[in-house]
Order: structure tokens, then sequence, then C-alpha cells
């Protein structure tokens, strides 16, 4: 018997979810608002201990880590790496963006010894994508990504009745700040197009144009991570962002410039696919994500995605993803079988599978730059 949590550190929310693997028994199942957990990070624990004193010892509890560090128990990760799990300069620490918070909730995990919690990879730390991919990347999808691609294999294998080995899709992950499409060959990732290295998502602008990263450094003299989760859908269509998401999907019906932001949204999602059919011929389209909570949303994202594969050819399945979360996101759920896996339970064959535990390197080995640079970067680590 394992029981097993885990938490997606999110945008707009950090959800927690958590199930016993000896009679499915969910555990926890809950969203923490993340405005909330930035002002107070301790909630984070308070909520993993009351868990823990309800259902007893949790075996594993697989942790938000930013950007990704190689597989380790949170008390084994130094200072150092939860800084450059979540970079950012000084300027943003003091004004405190949610990255900082996440940080915080890292260092009080890793404090907290009655918890067994782990740090877990994201794309970047996996040895299954080839070096060449990761070339000057950064952002292949963060720590929260990867659990997503976890619920989508152990799905496709459940569904399909295949090894785990077998399964061969692209999942995306349509979230409140970014879009993230992951490519999924024989169970494991071998490519991605994600976040801030991918094309426009709901708030944020994706990857920049090389022109207009040159203009903004030479322009604006104290450049925030706030700029990242901006520029977006939301910024094209006009839309608050303060509002539900699922008023931007209304608006589209009505609002011409609404419209232009969601067919912006879409189409970057099907390009997002498209960039990674060189890496796999799936079997199927995953979605995963706060947007495809969305009925509609998902019918139109289904239909763009159904025609792209018609237009070329193809005809491959677009699926939403199957997951037993019924308030925290499937991210969540994913976490919570990596944790299980870690903890050599049921879910352990998907973890070797995807190869969790040879995640090794840090966010900026990849970075094809002079050693002058590469020194000056080590400033993030005092962050």
């Amino acid at each position: 018997m394992v029981k097993a949590v885990g938490v997606d550190s999110g945008t707009k929310t950090m959800d927690i979810y958590g199930f016993d693997d000896q009679d499915g028994k969910v555990l926890v199942d809950c969203a923490l608002s993340r405005e909330k957990v930035t002002e107070n990070p301790s909630l984070v624990i308070d909520k993993l201990r009351e868990i823990q004193r309800a259902s007893g010892k949790i075996n594993a509890i697989a942790g938000p880590a930013g950007y990704g560090l190689s597989l380790q128990k949170a008390m084994d990760a130094s200072y150092e790496d939860i800084a450059l799990a979540t970079f950012v300069t000084q300027a943003d620490v003091e004004r405190r963006l949610k990255i900082v918070g996440l940080r915080q909730v890292m260092q009080l995990l890793k404090n907290a010894a009655d918890l067994n919690v782990w740090f877990t990879p994201g794309v970047l730390q996996l040895p299954t994508v080839p070096e060449y991919r990761k070339a000057n990347r950064i952002d292949m999808g963060t720590n929260d990504k990867v659990p997503s691609a976890v619920l989508a294999i152990k799905d496709q294998a459940e569904r399909l009745k295949i090894g785990y080995d077998e399964t061969s899709l692209i999942v995306v992950e349509v979230g409140f700040a970014y879009t993230s499409a992951m490519a999924v060959k024989n169970g494991q990732i071998v490519d991605a197009m994600a976040g801030t290295a991918g094309f426009p998502s709901f708030s944020g602008m994706g990857f920049l144009d090389g022109e207009f990263a040159y203009a903004l450094a030479n322009t604006v003299k104290d450049f925030s991570k706030l700029r990242l989760f901006a520029g977006g859908a939301a910024a094209v269509a006009g839309f608050d962002t303060s509002k539900p998401i699922e008023e931007f999907v209304e608006d589209a019906g009505t609002s011409e410039k609404t419209r232009a932001g969601l067919n912006l949204m879409l189409e970057s999602i099907v390009k997002d696919v498209a960039s990674l059919l060189p890496s796999v011929k799936p079997k199927e389209i995953v979605l995963s994500g706060r947007f495809t909570a969305i009925p509609e949303f998902n019918k139109l994202l289904k239909v763009r995605l159904e025609s792209f594969f018609s237009e070329i050819g193809s005809k491959i399945e677009v699926v939403k993803i199957h997951g037993n979360a019924k308030v925290a996101k499937g991210a969540a759920e994913g976490a919570a079988i990596l944790a299980n896996g870690i903890a050599h339970g049921r879910y352990e064959g998907v973890v070797n599978v995807v190869k969790i535990r040879e995640s090794k390197g840090g966010i900026f080995d990849h970075l094809h730059v002079d050693e002058k640079t590469r020194m000056e970067l080590d400033i993030f680590k005092k962050y």
C-alpha cells in the first residue's frame, strides 16, 4: 500500500491531489489560490501536514520545483538549486512575483523533515530528449508539465490496453498562462513546445521575436518576468484576465477582437502540435489543462486539430485526458502518480519508462554562449 500526493504549482491555482493505491481512495483533491500562496507560502505545507494527520504517513509527495531539478529528496536540494529552479532578478524578488512565493514553498518543503517530499524534473532534465533538441532551451516544460504527460501515458495505456512503452501521443496542456505540448514516443517524452518557448498562449506571449527581444533589451531598463506572462491571446483580445476564462470563449461569439484572440490561441496550439510531428507519429492528441474543462473551447480545438490532420492526409484522434481528480487539474493527479512510482507503488512502471530517476542537469546547461556569459549566469544562484 502506497499513499502518494502530487502538487501542481500552476499559475492561477496550486492544486493538490493524493490517493491510496491499495483501494484507490482519494486522500485530497483541492486547489489553493496562487495569490494566497504567494502571500503565505506555509499554506501548502500546512495542507500537506493536514492530509498526513488525517490519512497516516504519506509515502511520497511530488512537490513543485519550478523549471525542474534532477529527481531528489527536497531535503537534499541546496538553496542554490532552488534559486536556479525559480530564477528571477533581484528586482522581481522585490516585486514578489508568484514565482517568489513558489521558491519559498520549495524552501519550506526542504525543511519539512516530517514530509517525504521529492523535487522532480522538467522536460529539460529528462535523458529521453536528445541533446540537440535542448540547444539554447531553458523552458521545455516546467516540472508541473511532466506529470501531465505521465497521466496521459497511463491513460492511453489503460484505454488502449497496451504497455506504457507502447504509448505514442502528443499531450497538450492548455493552461491559464501558457500552453505546453509534449511529444511522447514509446512512453518517453522526446520533445516539447512549451511555455515561454512555444507559440502564444492565453496570457503568455510565448517565444519572442529576436528583434523584439533586442528592442526591449535596449529600451526597457528593468525587464521583469511579468512581461513573459503578458502579450498573449488575452492581450490581443483586450480581455481582462481577472474575469473568468469562460467569458473569453463566450465573448468570441459576439466580439471580433475577442474572436481574433481566440483564433490566435487555437491556431497556436495547432502550430505547437505540428512542430512536434517530426519527433513522433502519435496515436492520439491528448488534451489537458484548465481551458479544456470548457466544453465549447474543447470542441473548437478538437475541430481545428482534426481539420489540420485531415488536410495533411492523416487521421489522428483528438481525446480529452481521463483522470479521477474533480477539483485539482490533471497535472496534480499526474504528480501523485509520479510520487506513487517513486515510492515503488502500483505505477512504478510509468516512472521507469519515463526515466524520471535518470534525470540530470541544470537549466543553463544547454545554452551555447561564451564562457564569460555562462559564468555571469551564476548570479541567479544568489537571488
